[in-house]
C-alpha cells in the first residue's frame, strides 16, 4: 500500500472512530440537572415510567434502594426489607431503583425489564418479590428460557402474556432501566444493595446480616422523629 493510500486509510478510520465516540457520547444520559433524591415522575428520559412508590406517598421520609435482582446480597436482604416497609408503610415512601451489574450479571437487566413489564400492568411490587425469590430458578437461563420463566412468573398474577412479553422488550423499558442506573451512577453507587434515607446513604457495609434490620429500623426511626412523624406502633 502507497504512503498516500495509508495516510487515507487512517484518516478514514480516526473519522470512523470520531463519529462512534460522538454516538456513544449522544446516547448517555443527561441527569445532571437531575434530583436523584427526588421521587422521579414520567419523562422522555424514564420511557415515560415513574418511579414506583410503596408506602406513605408524599412522605417527608423517603428510602430508596439501587438493586441488582441477580445479586445474591440483593436477593438475601429483600425479604427484611419487604418486612420493614410494610411496617412503615403508613410513614415513610420507599423506591426501588434498578442497578443491574451486567458486567457480571448476565440476566439481571433481563430481570429489571421483567419487573418494569409487570409494572405496566400494575403488578410492580408482586413481580418485584416474585423475581427475587425466584433468584436460582432463572440465574442460569438464557434467551428463552429466561423469558418463559419471567412469564410463568407473570401468569402467576393473572398478566397479559403477549403484552407483558412485548413490554419487556420495548425502548420505553430499556430507557427505564437506563434512566435508574444514571441515577445511581450520580449518586456515586457502585455496589448493590445500597440505600439512601433523605439523600443520606446508608452505612449498611458496616452491619452484619444479623443486625441489618435492627440497625435499619433505628436510622429510619431516627428520621421519622426528625421529621416530626409517629413511629409505627
Amino acid at each position: 500500500m502507497s504512503k498516500l493510500k495509508w495516510i487515507i486509510f487512517i484518516v478514514i478510520t480516526i473519522g470512523i472512530f470520531g463519529i462512534l465516540i460522538a454516538t456513544s457520547k449522544n446516547n448517555q444520559l443527561d441527569v445532571s440537572g437531575i434530583d436523584v433524591n427526588a421521587i422521579q415522575v414520567a419523562n422522555n428520559q424514564n420511557g415515560n415510567i415513574a418511579d414506583e412508590v410503596f408506602g406513605k406517598v408524599g412522605s417527608k421520609v423517603t428510602l430508596i434502594e439501587y438493586g441488582d435482582y441477580q445479586c445474591p446480597g440483593c436477593g438475601t436482604i429483600n425479604p427484611t426489607i419487604k418486612s420493614i416497609t410494610e411496617n412503615y408503610k403508613d410513614q415513610l415512601q420507599f423506591v426501588f431503583r434498578n442497578f443491574p451489574l451486567t458486567n457480571i450479571h448476565q440476566n439481571a437487566k433481563a430481570a429489571a425489564a421483567a419487573v418494569e413489564s409487570a409494572g405496566q400492568q400494575g403488578k410492580y411490587w408482586e413481580m418485584h418479590a416474585r423475581v427475587y425469590a425466584g433468584q436460582s430458578e432463572w440465574e442460569s437461563l438464557s434467551g428463552t428460557g429466561r423469558t418463559d420463566q419471567f412469564t410463568k412468573y407473570a401468569s402467576e398474577f393473572g398478566l397479559d402474556a403477549t403484552k407483558f412479553v412485548a413490554d419487556m422488550a420495548s425502548a420505553n423499558i430499556t430507557n427505564k432501566i437506563s434512566y435508574d442506573t444514571a441515577l445511581g451512577k450520580k449518586a456515586n453507587v457502585v455496589a448493590t444493595p445500597t440505600f439512601f434515607l433523605n439523600g443520606t446513604k446508608v452505612d449498611s457495609d458496616k452491619w452484619s446480616t444479623a443486625d441489618f434490620s435492627t440497625k435499619l429500623k433505628e436510622v429510619i426511626d431516627a428520621e421519622l422523629t426528625k421529621a416530626s412523624i409517629a413511629l409505627p406502633k
